[in-house]
């Protein structure tokens, strides 16, 4: 007796795709864009190959369709036709250029050597490609030919001194010449100006004059007002004469503190002629008059004659010149 098999039974469709995995339905998934791509014939992924193009976010492309301009795209992932589009990156971050250092002719006659630094972008990548040759070589010959013609133009001092009004000029010339080329010029900078060593010591015997000339200024203005105040100390110390007999102390004290062994004390000469008057005073207590003393000439004729010389001296003569008490 055979045995009996037993039916099979038909579990229905969503069950089993109830029991299959995530796994199950990648692999599904791979093995589908796999069999497409067998579909695909060998040259097709060389051709793949180039219509694919990827540009960075600081890149454009700039498409060209059988020669003509289509304009620029990206950034990211985007498909051209082979063989007839055809495409040109551009960068647009700053770009920084040295300038080469120039021979110029200043205004004044003076031969210097400059260089400088230029910073600049591409705004425009269609015009950047299409309008010039090379934006980069280009910027470089007209920042170079503007450096001189700029300096040429300017004084010596101007060069030195008035460097950020000079760097505001040539930007704003590079900047117009570079304009229709898609291309922004945003600084300018002078870095170093060469002098001949004849104009530097030239300079620097100006500025010493120039120093020279103010310490005498300087030193002119400090006499100027040490005298105005000295004649208005002597106009008060005229007024009132106890201030001289002050500043006399005052000297004996800065003295002392010296601790000098010899002092020079300036008397006036009044003072002697006071305390010869006051003796004489005090001698003829009967003369309430005080002498007089005169100083000068011996008056001629008859005067002269009537004075009694003092014992034990001769006679005055007129026209001599001695003491005459009178």
């Amino acid at each position: 007796m055979a045995a009996e098999i037993p039916p099979q039974i038909d579990r229905p469709q969503f069950e089993r795709a109830k029991d299959e995995g995530g796994l199950a339905s990648v692999v599904r998934v791979l093995l589908t864009l796999f069999s497409y791509l067998l579909l695909i014939p060998p040259w097709g992924f060389l051709v793949l190959f180039f219509a694919v193009k990827i540009v960075a976010e600081y890149e454009r492309g700039v498409i060209f369709r059988l020669g003509r301009l289509e304009g620029a795209r990206g950034p990211g992932l985007f498909l051209i036709l082979p063989i007839i589009d055809r495409m040109v990156v551009m960068d647009l971050r700053t770009v920084t250029m040295d300038v080469p250092s120039q021979e110029c002719i200043t205004r004044d006659n003076v031969t210097v050597k400059v260089n400088a630094v230029i910073y600049f972008r591409v705004t425009q990548p269609e015009d950047a490609v299409t309008k010039v040759l090379d934006h980069f070589r280009a910027t470089s010959q007209i920042s170079q030919t503007t450096l001189r013609s700029v300096l040429g133009q300017s004084m010596l001092d101007d060069l030195l001194s008035e460097r950020e009004a000079i760097n505001n000029k040539l930007q704003k010339i590079i900047d117009e010449q570079t304009e229709p080329w898609g291309v922004k010029v945003s600084v300018v900078e002078v870095k170093d100006v060469e002098l001949p060593q004849g104009m530097q010591r030239a300079m620097a015997r100006q500025a010493e004059a120039e120093r020279e000339r103010r310490a005498k200024i300087i030193n002119a203005d400090g006499e100027l007002q040490a005298s105005e105040r000295l004649a208005e100390a002597g106009r008060i110390m005229s007024e009132d004469p106890a201030t001289l007999q002050l500043r006399l102390l005052q000297t004996l004290s800065e003295i002392a503190t010296e601790k000098n062994s010899t002092i020079v004390l300036p008397v006036p000469f009044g003072l002697f002629e006071a305390i010869q008057q006051a003796a004489e005073r005090s001698a003829d207590p009967n003369n309430p008059r005080p002498p007089r003393v005169r100083v000068g000439a011996t008056p001629p004729g008859d005067i002269a004659e009537g004075m009694t010389p003092p014992e034990g001296k001769p006679p005055l003569e007129p026209g001599t010149r001695e003491g005459v008490v009178s």
